[in-house]
């Protein structure tokens, strides 16, 4: 029990102090922060110069002139001290000297004693944009700014644009048989749900309908396509002709146009898989298309080349096969129990050359590949799958025996008829010298049916493997 005029003198003091201590925190956590601020002094090409700036690589900053609107920019580099940006609007207007202030970060109080100062400022710079059911049924662009004209989206909450990968360790394996709605997949490249697989081929042999085709037969929660790099016109065809009012129901649609800035369009393969990511995360069954990874490669070149890395392969420089497997690793399956990401990327090869070096590299990181044909294109044959150049490296793990034992005996009769396709044109085929051939020409028709497919014909998953199978029956009673 406190008695004497010392005791009670001290307790007064220290409850002062403790009062004034609380009240310096809440001033401080309230209190104004000073931000570094850089001077515009360099403009080259698609890359700004700003001196007297020191943020972490990847921050967003705008840049500001009077009279004019800000201009975003992010960090892509930096040479001694100066910070190279890279815009993701149109830099028309600006002049030396303008201001880049880099974008406020939020201040995090800290515990007493935890640091010298009470607060800190917390550092997440980077880019945060709306995820959640408020974008199902959207067209929105690389900002998260809806496009459709169907007013603002609500329901959403911003997330970054990194994340950290998954242990790879904690992954699901992938063991599921996935039903595509496609004949020619479904029978001879069974995908499994969680894989991630390249759909690879040159322009206008038929990858935008086959795409088109997947997200409206294919079974999944939530389908999120990202159009980076495309063409204006087909972005409105393909959401409107090929993926249709059904598929748009739930999907997400992102979309970075040709015309975008080389950041924009990374951006917006970026933006795409956080979307899947956060479906994922929720335990639903994703299914990721985005045309086109090549795109996003070529986006990476653009930026790579303007800061100054030297090219390597073709032009392209080391960082541009260094980003690919960063973005692709972030889709398939989640923790056990959990979502997961299927995802098809398309992969242009110029001039169809399947050992271009962004092809190449893709096939080493893909869980497989499907190769689309200019030659069956041009001959009628629809979807325009390679079969014999195409593979899915799960099959085995989705598939049941029988099911992979009908796939090899239906590749085996397909590739003897197309080695024998030239003598048997020319007439020099005669039947009964070979018993191999004799049947592969028998069931080529057939084969070549299965193979086929309408734009607007769902082949499930099992009448796919009836007929299947009822093919390969056909060889064995020969």
């Amino acid at each position: 029990m406190i008695t004497s005029p010392h005791e009670i003198h001290a307790l007064a003091t220290t409850e002062k102090w403790q009062r004034y201590l609380a009240d310096m925190r809440n001033f401080s956590a309230d209190a104004m922060h000073l931000e570094t601020q850089g001077l515009l002094v360099r403009v080259t090409g698609l890359v700004l110069e700003a001196a007297g700036i020191r943020v972490p690589v990847g921050s967003v900053c705008e840049v500001r002139m009077e009279g004019q609107a800000p201009v975003p920019a992010e960090v892509v580099g930096f040479s001694a001290d100066c910070a190279y940006l890279m815009p993701t609007a149109d830099v028309a207007g600006l002049a030396s000297g303008a201001r880049v202030v880099p974008r406020p970060s939020p201040i995090v109080p800290m515990q007493l004693g935890a640091a010298r100062h009470p607060w800190r400022r917390h550092q997440d710079r980077t880019l945060h944009l709306p995820v959640g059911d408020g974008l199902l049924g959207r067209v929105i662009d690389s900002h998260g700014m809806p496009m459709d004209r169907k007013g603002a989206i609500a329901h959403v909450h911003k997330e970054p644009l990194t994340r950290r990968p998954i242990n790879a360790m904690d992954r699901d394996p992938v063991r599921t048989p996935l039903d595509t709605g496609v004949r020619a997949i479904n029978a001879m490249l069974t995908v499994g749900r969680g894989q991630r697989i390249g759909l690879f081929a040159g322009t206008g042999v038929g990858k935008s309908v086959l795409l088109g085709m997947m997200a409206r037969y294919t079974e999944a929660e939530v389908i999120v396509v990202g159009l980076i790099g495309e063409r204006g016109r087909e972005v409105k065809e393909f959401i409107e002709d090929i993926l249709g009012e059904e598929g748009m129901r739930r999907a997400v649609v992102v979309v970075a146009t040709a015309d975008s800035p080389p950041l924009v369009r990374m951006q917006g393969a970026n933006y795409a898989t956080v979307i899947a990511e956060h479906f994922r995360d929720r335990g639903m069954n994703v299914l990721l298309l985005m045309d086109s990874l090549t795109r996003y490669a070529m986006a990476q070149r653009e930026i790579a080349l303007a800061i100054g890395e030297p090219p390597a392969t073709k032009g392209y420089p080391p960082s541009c096969f260094a980003k690919l497997p960063q973005l692709v690793e972030r889709s398939g399956n989640g923790v056990a129990g959990g979502g997961s990401i299927t995802a098809f990327y398309t992969v242009l090869s110029e001039g169809d050359d399947q050992q271009d070096p962004i092809a190449d590299a893709a096939r080493g990181i893909l869980d497989g590949h499907i190769v689309l044909s200019r030659e069956l294109a041009e001959a009628g044959h629809y979807p325009a799958i390679d079969i014999e150049k195409s593979v899915s490296r799960v099959m085995t793990s989705v598939a049941s025996g029988e099911h992979i034992e009908a796939a090899r005996r239906f590749r085996q009769l397909h590739a003897r008829h197309q080695k024998a396709r030239d003598l048997i044109q020319l007439g020099a085929y005669a039947p009964g010298h070979d018993a191999e051939l004799d049947t592969a020409v028998r069931l080529h028709e057939p084969m070549t049916a299965l193979l086929q497919q309408g734009m607007h014909e769902c082949a499930a998953l099992g009448s796919s493997l009836q007929r299947l199978h009822a093919v390969v029956s056909g060889s064995a009673r020969a």
